[in-house]
């Protein structure tokens, strides 16, 4: 039975100098790939320009509805198209040209004047012969004739299929951006330069390079930048915004200009779709070379259709952004190009994009690439990468497959580690448990709960008031109230461990096991990724680092952007194990006693190095002359039981009970040559004279337990002590602080009238003085904020004063707080 559409098919393609067959698609595939190939088609993406091209918008041409015909019989020969999609063009040609022509003659006067128009002749060719003959069979009612052809396309043209249909593939047409994709999977017949273009234009040479940009554009890409820049922009007045772009290089005026036009002009600054889009295409290349499957194409291609739909509603909204986007990155204004560039996309009849943004994709089908995105980003590394990435961009290149660093990459992690953290890698990864700060954490859960409830510690001190800009940063804690402080500390131990992990001088394994126990503890602390990020933004615009600029927008960025690896990460609360050890709240009292005699203890202290013990043994040893495990337990001891305040007892309180012995003492050691020794003693009886800082009125048991509880850190540090040793002697201190005083205050009195009394002679005595008393004003008040733990902890013995916070991220112990 002969098939109408294909006889007169037939027929008209021997307008194209084609003999008569009556199947059009039984050319020779290599006859027809040639034949495509002499017309300008070498792959599938051309084809399907040249059939959007025929149809146009309003009115057709008539040669690119014939030249249309002749490549679809070529494609459907050459093995390009499956049957149904050769049909269902041919079917959609047949239908627009008995529309748009009422009979042969018609059709044929049009294709006369549209070749004419290109310069053709009568007698140049064939072409006339052709409709001759094609007029004789139609009045003689021979063949296929316009009436029959028109009466039987009708109704068959509906529910045609010319591009991708099958829920997997419909993410396809957004590369119509760049070229039609007609049918699916993938081949390197598609696009034979593909791998050529790979490297010329993205710089990938393997299957781990392009998954590594897939994933930065899906989760970051230019649009980052360009966001916060526009961001910026819009808070700033003119002269700072011409500052901006005079900051700019030479080869990035371009872009500052054109950013500054479309944030001055009121121009959407909306740009995603530059990154989306090219995820897209992207993925088809990758498929074309071989270096995705199709199944992991797709998936990539699904999830840049679903950012597209969360971001935009319509194909208008996405073309105009991704010109807005091609725009800055060529740094100049393609916007006035839109109508050439997209028209045809936009409103032909035929265009892959007639169908409805939001109908694109099939829920089962856009699920699944959501849980490829995820299980792309599935190991531990990806938690310290994007939290790295907010203070260093250029670490979202390397989501995907882990790849060596590059040698100028792993050199100035070194260097980093070296120069900033004091870090080496003959400590071993176990030094990295340093940066684990759970008491940090746990102090600013503390002031921020109190500075809700309005219960904080007295500003005014004894030892002074605390700037106005400190207290102002205290009370605003009251905002994060709400919000584990965990990140804040966290996200810099995931930029350290990040950037031990690029030294590639740590075992990996090691590192490996702390980015999962990090990715544990958030996790646990955090319900989801909002949370977290919500809290972190919190918590950076509540404690600015001073000469940094705060992180608030970039940590907004991702809060806001759906592309970003943060809300594709694993979130999967495992067996909770921090990277570090967690103090008891009673344990980290008990070092917090050492006050501003040092810096804060925020975490438990761990053997070190031997190349810090050098250090540590050299200030134990010029300070206090010790050497060894039993001269420091010794000293220790002595410390607890005995002490400087002793020392006060024996040899100078007695002088408070007669001041005539006093004077005459003091007036013999001025008047003769002193011994160093002869000197201090003559200093401390001055002071004891003049009641120097409460000296004869106040406790210096605190002056004994700071330098105990500094010593045995140090002595842990040394491994002089190990965990058993270290906890009796803070158990220790903890007992005697509570038995001498009644709170902190009482406390830094102690501590403060000992430290001014027992300090030896020297020149800066006044400025070490200005300098302690300042440092006890912020640990008792708490401004600033990270001085010290005192103000947020009850002192040993103690009545609780502080109100529980909201979140369990505590410290054991903490008994008003539910675990």
């Amino acid at each position: 039975m002969v098939d109408p559409l294909y006889a007169w098919w037939a027929q008209q393609l021997v307008l194209c100098d084609w003999a008569f067959e009556p199947e059009p698609v039984k050319v020779e595939a290599d006859v027809a790939t040639s034949r495509l190939r002499e017309l300008g088609v070498t792959e599938r993406g051309e084809l399907g320009w040249r059939l959007i091209e025929a149809f146009g918008i309003n009115s057709p041409d008539p040669a690119g509805l014939l030249a249309a015909l002749e490549l679809i019989a070529l494609a459907g020969s050459a093995g390009w198209l499956p049957e149904s999609r050769v049909r269902d063009w041919a079917l959609r040609l047949a239908d627009e040209i008995t529309s748009q022509y009422a009979s042969l003659d018609d059709w044929h006067e049009a294709l006369r004047h549209a070749k004419r128009a290109e310069g053709w002749v009568r007698g140049d060719d064939t072409f006339a012969e052709a409709c001759d003959a094609l007029a004789v069979l139609e009045h003689d009612g021979e063949g296929i004739t316009w009436d029959r052809i028109s009466e039987w396309v009708v109704g068959r043209s509906k529910t045609l299929m010319l591009w991708p249909e099958a829920p997997e593939e419909r993410a396809w047409r957004l590369r119509a951006a760049f070229a039609p994709v007609l049918a699916a999977p993938a081949g390197v017949a598609d696009w034979p330069e593909a791998k050529e273009w790979l490297l010329e234009y993205w710089q990938l040479e393997s299957r781990e390079e392009l998954l590594q940009s897939l994933l930065w554009l899906a989760g970051q890409g230019h649009r980052q930048g360009w966001d916060l820049d526009a961001t910026r922009l819009l808070d700033s007045d003119a002269a700072a915004r011409q500052g901006w772009l005079d900051g700019l290089a030479a080869s990035e005026r371009g872009y500052g200009k054109l950013m500054l036009t479309l944030v001055e002009q009121g121009e959407p600054l909306e740009w995603a779709a530059w990154d989306w889009l090219r995820l897209v295409d992207l993925a088809w290349a990758g498929a074309c070379v071989g270096w995705l499957d199709e199944t992991e194409a797709r998936d990539f291609a699904t999830h840049g259709a679903d950012l597209v739909q969360r971001r935009y509603s319509d194909w208008s909204a996405v073309a105009r952004a991704y010109q807005r986007g091609r725009s800055l990155f060529e740094g100049r204004n393609r916007l006035m190009d839109m109508r050439a560039d997209w028209e045809l996309l936009l409103q032909s009849p035929v265009s892959p994009w007639r169908v409805a943004l939001q109908e694109l994709l099939d829920e089962e089908v856009r699920e699944a690439s959501r849980h490829a995105m995820t299980a792309w980003r599935r190991s531990p590394r990806h938690w310290v990468l994007a939290l790295a990435s907010v203070r260093e961009p250029e670490l979202g290149t390397r989501q995907g497959p882990p790849m060596a660093v590059t040698v100028e990459r792993r050199n100035d992690a070194l260097r980093y580690l070296d120069e900033t953290l004091g870090l080496h890698p003959d400590e071993g990864v176990e030094a990295l448990s340093r940066y684990w700060l759970p008491a940090q954490a746990h102090h600013l859960n503390q002031l921020a709960a109190d500075a809700a409830h309005d219960a904080l510690p007295q500003a005014l001190t004894p030892f002074g008031r605390p700037e106005a800009a400190d207290l102002a940063t205290l009370v605003s804690l009251r905002q994060g109230s709400r919000h584990a402080a965990t990140i804040h500390m966290a996200e810099k131990y995931a930029f350290y461990l990040q950037m031990a992990m690029d030294s590639e001088s740590f075992q990996p394994a090691a590192l490996e096991a702390l980015a999962e126990a990090l990715r544990g503890t958030l996790c646990r602390f955090y319900p989801d990724i909002r949370r977290l990020l919500e809290a972190w933004a919190h918590w950076e615009s509540l404690l600015p680092e001073g000469e940094h600029p705060p992180l608030v927008a970039e940590i907004r960025w991702h809060l806001d952007d759906p592309g970003s690896p943060f809300h594709w990460l694993d979130w999967q609360s495992s067996e909770w194990q921090e990277p570090g050890p967690r103090p008891t709240l009673s344990r980290f009292t008990a070092m917090s006693l050492v006050g501003p005699l040092n810096s804060a203890a925020w975490s438990e202290p761990h053997v070190e190095s031997a190349r810090e013990a050098v250090s540590i043994r050299e200030w134990i040893d010029g300070h206090y002359g010790l050497h060894g495990e039993s001269e420091l337990t010794e000293f220790l001891d002595f410390l607890l039981e005995a002490g400087d305040r002793q020392e006060y007892q024996i040899n100078y309180a007695p002088y408070t009970l007669n001041e005539q012995r006093l004077a005459s003492e003091i007036a013999m050691l001025e008047s003769g040559d002193c011994s160093e020794e002869d000197r201090t003693h003559l200093l401390r009886l001055q002071r004891v004279r003049d009641n120097e800082d409460g000296c004869n009125e106040l406790d210096m048991t605190a002056w004994d337990l700071a330098q105990v509880v500094d010593l045995a850190i140090a002595g842990r540090q040394l491994g002089w002590l190990d965990a058993a040793a270290f906890s009796v002697i803070l158990d220790r201190a903890h007992a005697l602080a509570a038995g001498h005083y009644s709170g902190w205050e009482a406390y830094a009195h102690g501590l403060y009238a000992g430290f001014s009394f027992f300090m030896g002679e020297t020149p800066e005595r006044e400025a070490f003085l200005a300098g302690f008393r300042q440092a006890l004003v912020a640990w008792l008040s708490g401004a600033p904020p990270l001085a010290g733990p005192w103000a947020s902890l009850d002192f040993p013995g103690a009545r609780p004063r502080h109100w529980a916070p909201l979140h369990i991220d505590t410290l054991p112990g903490d008994g008003r707080t539910l675990h």
